[in-house]
């Protein structure tokens, strides 16, 4: 029994009951696909169930504003995929009047879309023959097959598409995809696999040459930096507050977060008194301020470890723009916001 037979029949077996496979709808298929991205399914299946009820077309997905799909984004982190989600959503309404693409090379054209999403989508929804590299797979391969080429350089992206594209069950393309990725979800996992009740043991060069741990090969991730976000919560007599956008270019583009001063270290109560923010940039009368946490609050990113800091600013009044204090949760902001917001209670 060759290798896609052992794991399509696996996967009859195992396979894990999930509404995007009980679907061959693109739109369905697109919106888990990117869901999941960098998403573990746990996580990442209410935000797909609350999607599909409040955007049950890729029309209603289109005609959103971009406020309400990252305030239900929320949690999931990397707002770009948001971003990109609803951008395609318009041009598929716009450009090519909702007809979704079907097909490996025009679904590439979709903002967000790259190799694997573009090849998910066309094998599950239309059949086609288009193998699947992702995280779950590398794995797979890397260990069936004793490959210790890393997986993030250029040559390793390159050989195991090619090696991918060379066993993919040309006759079940849509299952093939999702059981090699399912076996490598549940079954060839990152750590403690069981690899004794495994079908594929039996010729598994990993497992023969005891390099299951060591296996698949990662290059060295970039340098984590450090910064040190130090937020403004003021609070005036009215009950309001100032809640800013984001619009420079980011991780936390468009989302909402309170007026921020960065800084080089950590800061004492009292070197943030010599900030006199008051005077020079803001001009608003403090009254009285203090320090919510006096321990940072570390918010880790890929790559970069936020240390944060929020101070409590109490202010007889607030410019025109400010909100009430009541109506932050409408606003979509980082978690590292929203925890606060409802930790801090008000």
């Amino acid at each position: 029994m060759d290798f896609s037979t052992k794991l399509i029949n696996w996967y009859s077996i195992n396979k894990r009951a999930l509404p995007w496979r009980e679907t061959r709808n693109p739109y369905y298929i697109w919106l888990s696909e990117i869901i999941l991205q960098q998403t573990q399914v746990k996580q990442g299946l209410p935000y797909y169930n609350a999607f599909v009820n409040k955007f049950p077309t890729v029309f209603d997905l289109a005609k959103a504003s971009e406020t309400s799909i990252l305030k239900l984004w929320q949690g999931l982190g990397y707002y770009s995929r948001a971003r990109n989600l609803h951008h395609s959503a318009k041009y598929i309404v716009d450009t090519l009047n909702g007809k979704f693409p079907d097909n490996y090379k025009d679904l590439l054209k979709l903002k967000g879309v790259g190799d694997y999403t573009a090849s998910a989508i066309a094998s599950i929804a239309y059949n086609e023959v288009a193998a699947v590299v992702d995280g779950n797979v590398y794995r797979v391969l890397s260990r069936y097959f004793g490959i210790d080429t890393p997986i993030n350089s250029s040559t390793g992206i390159k050989d195991f598409k090619t090696l991918a594209s060379t066993l993919i069950d040309t006759n079940q393309p849509a299952t093939y995809n999702q059981a090699i990725m399912e076996f490598g979800a549940i079954q060839c996992k990152p750590k403690n696999p069981n690899c004794t009740v495994c079908p594929l043991q039996d010729s598994c060069m990993a497992r023969k040459n005891q390099t299951v741990d060591l296996l698949p090969v990662k290059l060295k991730k970039t340098k984590v930096t450090v910064k040190y976000f130090n937020f403004l919560v003021f609070i005036d007599h009215h009950k309001k507050t100032l809640f800013e956008k984001r619009t420079t270019k980011g991780i936390w583009q468009h989302l909402y977060q309170f007026p921020l001063i960065e800084s080089e270290k950590s800061l004492t109560t009292e070197e943030f008194h010599l900030l006199n923010f008051n005077e020079d940039s803001l001009k608003i009368e403090v009254l009285d301020y203090s320090l919510y946490n006096e321990v940072d609050i570390v918010h880790k990113l890929s790559h970069q470890h936020l240390h944060t800091k929020f101070w409590i600013i109490d202010v007889k009044s607030l410019p025109k723009d400010a909100i009430l204090i009541k109506s932050l949760t409408k606003y979509p902001s980082p978690v590292l916001i929203s925890d606060f917001i409802e930790q801090f209670g008000f």
